[in-house]
């Protein structure tokens, strides 16, 4: 029979933890959501739109990756509170792990916390003396339902209207904000693999980061750079100063084994990869429109 204390940690999956043993209700306590896995693993933290229950959550503290010994641990604490009234409370997050094109979701072994109560429990009483009451009670009014049915006509005529009138202005909005956070998503993925490239001198880690830019610029563009050349690539984009070197230096280290002397140099190639994808991502969500027919 398991007992209140923490689950037992299970090797290469993630961990949680609370740091108190007790909480009051409405109380804010501290969940630790741990990770150690090898450094070619991209993993994803849950978020504010993940499950908590029974807790909810109010914020994070994140911290960053460090890579010791070829291990890399990732590491966020969350700032929970529950209004659940259960004396024991337990919970479990997942972790997303990416390979490639798949997804795994692993999730923390239960983590359990004691609620601390302030009131006093009450002592068991007799039950009240039941008394007959015969008094008639006033009842209420039957329900208007043709004013009802009148009133969600006229609501839904003027949904119909609106969504007329505005639904592809919306449909557009949404649009936009799904670029935004591709985007965002974008830019996490690919300062991590460049910060790996960093750390370890990888060509692994270049080649990732390459192909991660590849892949967004053909998602946001729909123009299948992923299966072109660097020079059918830079053809493409009108021999864009910053893709043409960008991409030349990385085929001279990838392919020709020839790491430059200067890091700067490989740094720089990587900035200017990541402020093309920028200016693309900004031309389109500035001049982004709905296909004609939708």
């Amino acid at each position: 029979m398991p007992t209140l204390a923490q689950a037992p940690a299970r090797a290469n999956e993630p961990q949680g933890r609370f740091l108190r043993p007790k909480v009051q209700v409405g109380e804010i306590i501290d969940y630790e959501l741990s990770f150690a896995h090898a450094p070619s693993l991209d993993v994803i933290f849950p978020d504010s739109t993940a499950a908590f229950k029974p807790f909810e959550y109010v914020g994070k503290t994140y911290r960053p990756t460090r890579t010791r010994q070829g291990r890399s641990l990732d590491r966020t604490i969350y700032h929970l509170r529950t209004f659940s009234l259960d004396s024991v409370q337990q919970l479990s997050v997942p972790v997303t792990i990416l390979r490639g094109n798949d997804t795994l979701t692993v999730a923390t072994p239960p983590a359990v916390v004691r609620l601390a109560r302030t009131a006093p429990i009450a002592q068991a009483e007799a039950p009240p003396v039941l008394r007959q009451d015969t008094a008639l009670l006033p009842v209420a009014s039957e329900f208007n339902y043709p004013y009802v049915l009148a009133a969600v006509g006229v609501l839904a005529l003027a949904v119909a209207v609106l969504g007329l009138g505005f639904g592809r202005r919306l449909q557009q909005r949404y649009l936009r904000y799904k670029l935004r956070k591709n985007h965002v998503y974008f830019l996490a993925q690919y300062a991590r693999h460049v910060e790996r490239f960093t750390l370890s001198r990888s060509l692994t880690n270049m080649e990732r980061a390459i192909t991660l830019w590849k892949n967004y610029l053909t998602g946001l563009e729909d123009n299948g750079i992923n299966s072109l050349t660097t020079k059918e690539i830079v053809a493409l984009y009108q021999n864009d100063p910053d893709v043409r070197h960008a991409l030349r230096l990385a085929d001279k280290v990838i392919y020709a084994n020839q790491f430059m002397e200067d890091e700067a140099e490989t740094d720089l190639a990587f900035t200017m990869l990541r402020n093309f994808a920028d200016r693309r991502y900004q031309s389109t969500i500035t001049n982004y429109q709905l296909p004609s027919g939708t």
